[in-house]
């Protein structure tokens, strides 16, 4: 993608349906997956509505900005996205801290990301990283996703089948439409059996809502700290590895510079920080996407778009997306993923010499297991990483 990255992007020209929806569907992933758990943090913490509606505007309007700006700057699918264990961490860490000092915490740990990114080191790190382990690490975080589509099966049998079937038919005579296919006859089917819910949806624009920062030792270990690591091994970590593991080879350091430092500009107002993306990114870098890989950046711009739009209308963006039967959320999403899994599980069992380590890559990776408040992602490289060394250490 070197040669890719230098041309000039036209982003209207380069774009097409098919990567429209899997902008539009990057941003359904990202926000039913973790939108909750903000609302459960700061409920727990005792944040008024218009405090917990300025944090997700936060998030959403640098999550739009970055991703259209890095992406067409590199000329690659570019996700950004909010820290999901971020915010899980957050429904135990947050209450009883004063939010002023939150949001020192915050600024501290998008301050040192910017740091990492500046210095060069993150870059260095992933390059030594081989494409085999990479690519399992892509198709374990994915997997997960995957296995989302027979749970839903098994509480809308007819509807999830319907949209599978949509789906394969797609591929067989328009590939590039699949997975439209399967959304236009989820959200038909949904209709038709009732499972769409819109009465507790009203339209209201967002009003970001400023908190002076103030710091202290016991929010930087509590919080600060915390989501540093976190950020970093789950987020920003397989985020690289997806864009290195669909052949786009863009510097790591100026993406957490720049994601550090918008995250610092917006924590005054809520964001707790945002991040290289990895599974939206998937579904951004996908053949579904685009067929042209060169042009495939237009989905994260589209994504960027949706992800401004639901920014701006953050008072009732979790009205809107509880309309929404769980079943079609988790069907299109796996569905949208299919060919990224494919994809890395193919390139990672590509060399011989490499199979077993990005086996556990994998195993370790889609087990879901957190280890010392560090999830599968950063484990499953260490694994893979220290299986190759085992195995290959003292061969040439």
């Amino acid at each position: 993608m070197t040669e890719a990255t230098q041309a000039r992007p036209r982003p209207l020209a380069d774009s097409s349906p098919s990567a429209v929806v899997a902008g539009f569907i990057a941003m359904l992933t990202g926000y039913t997956s973790s939108l909750v758990l903000m609302f459960q943090a700061g409920q727990a913490a005792g944040l008024s509505s218009g405090q917990i509606s300025s944090w997700i505007w936060a998030l959403s309007i640098g999550m739009a900005l970055c991703s259209i700006g890095l992406s067409l700057r590199y000329r690659a699918p570019v996700m950004v996205a909010w820290s999901t264990p971020g915010a899980a961490l957050l429904i135990t860490s947050l209450p009883g801290v004063p939010y002023g000092e939150a949001i020192g915490a915050y600024i501290l740990a998008s301050g040192l990301i910017v740091l990492i990114g500046l210095t060069g080191t993150f870059d260095r790190i992933m390059r030594r990283i081989p494409g085999s382990i990479a690519a399992a690490l892509l198709a374990g975080v994915l997997f997960k996703i995957g296995l989302e589509i027979c749970v839903a099966a098994e509480q809308q049998t007819a509807l999830v089948i319907a949209m599978l079937l949509a789906y394969l038919l797609g591929k067989r005579l328009l590939p590039r439409y699949a997975v439209l296919a399967a959304l236009i006859v989820g959200c038909l089917l949904a209709g038709i059996f009732g499972l769409l819910d819109f009465h507790a949806f009203e339209l209201k624009v967002a009003t970001p809502e400023w908190t002076t920062p103030s710091f202290s030792l016991s929010a930087a270990i509590s919080i600060g700290i915390p989501l540093f690591i976190v950020a970093m091994a789950s987020q920003n970590l397989p985020g690289m590895a997806v864009l290195r593991a669909n052949g786009y080879d863009v510097p790591a350091s100026p993406l957490l510079s720049t994601t550090g430092l918008v995250s610092i500009l917006l924590a005054p107002f809520g964001s707790h920080g945002i991040h290289m993306a990895a599974i939206s990114a998937a579904i951004c870098a996908s053949p579904e996407a685009h067929e042209d890989p060169a042009k495939r950046y237009t989905a994260a711009v589209w994504c960027g778009v949706f992800y401004g739009i639901a920014g701006i209308f953050a008072a009732t963006l979790a009205a809107l997306f509880a309309a929404l039967p769980k079943a079609l959320i988790l069907s299109i999403a796996a569905l949208a993923l299919f060919a990224s899994i494919i994809g890395g599980l193919t390139q990672a069992m590509s060399e011989a010499k490499e199979r077993e380590a990005a086996l556990i890559t994998f195993l370790v990776t889609a087990s879901g297991m957190t280890l010392f408040s560090v999830g599968s992602a950063f484990w499953g490289i260490v694994a893979g990483m220290l299986t190759l060394f085992i195995l290959n250490w003292g061969k040439d």
